[in-house]
């Protein structure tokens, strides 16, 4: 049931085809902006009733720090849409060659969007006290989180298929200079048709640099020990840490570490399963979760694990 009735309108969001130079946390970078067309925003007013006469609005999907997010659906064919409201004081900016500023995460999906494994961001709205971002919602899903609270430890082989799309995802973002941040069950969305999965909510996420990171938003019991310790953390290891943990949680069915202490130990309690586990895959995690950061595994080197051959 949609709660918010607007009037249809003809009008389609234009696509742009230009490139946009933004610049951000020091970083400068060209987009394509081939999703939605980075034009001047409009008055409030004119955002809020283009808002309304594209949208309907219906239930809550979801809450955090950052604000809500509702069941939406566009009103021009009916597609399935998620609403993100982001409140503006949690919101980071990025400013483009005009100087014109749009939410980092705006920045940051338009440079990932096109990715099959990243949820699509279709238009944004600027209200003044809300950001709202229109997201892809494939329709017959649930987060990762939920499907193995119901579904419990998975098998190997359907581990080994998911989590290698994930890596592969993950991969892809960062060839195209975004780091997500904040890879974790409640971030990836199961398509229970395919088993496909797709990373959303690059809130916690920025542009990907080789220097030290001295902020961290991600979720913590997801960090790794580096920032535990010395507050600071490349992305690359700390992602692949984050990875360590998500396959962990996948074939044990719930997470390796749960405070500080566990984290800066770094030694994964395989024995916690309920079925027994190949070496392959302990391997794996236990090369992803090495206390340094330094001795891990990279990503490339995930990517051709002998594990994802065995199941």
């Amino acid at each position: 049931m949609f709660m918010h009735s607007v009037s249809s309108s003809s009008h389609v969001p234009t696509v742009g085809e230009k490139a946009k130079s933004f610049k951000a946390v020091g970083v400068s970078y060209q987009q394509s902006t081939a999703f939605l067309d980075l034009k001047p925003r409009m008055p409030i007013e004119a955002e809020a009733e283009r808002f309304a006469r594209s949208y309907l609005l219906g239930g809550i999907l979801g809450s955090g720090g950052f604000g809500k997010v509702y069941a939406g659906q566009r009103v021009l064919d009916g597609l399935p849409v998620a609403v993100k409201y982001i409140r503006r004081q949690s919101i980071i900016v990025s400013s483009d060659s005009n100087g014109v500023q749009v939410p980092l995460e705006v920045a940051l999906m338009l440079r990932v969007s096109h990715i099959p494994g990243c949820i699509g961001l279709l238009d944004y709205f600027d209200l003044g006290h809300n950001i709202l971002l229109i997201l892809e919602r494939p329709e017959t899903s649930q987060d990762l989180f939920d499907f193995i609270l119901e579904k419990g430890a998975l098998p190997e082989s359907m581990a080994a298929k998911m989590f290698l799309e994930v890596c592969e995802t993950v991969h892809a973002i960062h060839k195209n200079g975004v780091t997500h941040g904040d890879i974790k069950d409640e971030n990836l969305v199961v398509d229970l048709r395919t088993l496909q999965l797709k990373l959303i909510d690059f809130g916690s996420g920025n542009f990907l640099h080789n220097s030290f990171y001295t902020d961290f938003r991600g979720t913590r019991c997801y960090s790794p020990p580096e920032w535990i310790r010395y507050q600071r953390y490349h992305a690359k290891p700390a992602a692949v840490w984050s990875l360590g943990i998500l396959l962990f949680d996948m074939v044990v069915g719930d997470i390796p570490f749960e405070s500080d202490c566990e984290i800066m130990r770094a030694n994964p309690d395989f024995t916690r399963a309920k079925r027994k586990l190949s070496n392959e895959v302990k391997d794996l995690i236990s090369r992803c979760l090495r206390y340094k950061a330094s001795d891990r595994i990279t990503l490339e080197e995930i990517l051709s694990h002998s594990w994802f051959n065995s199941v």
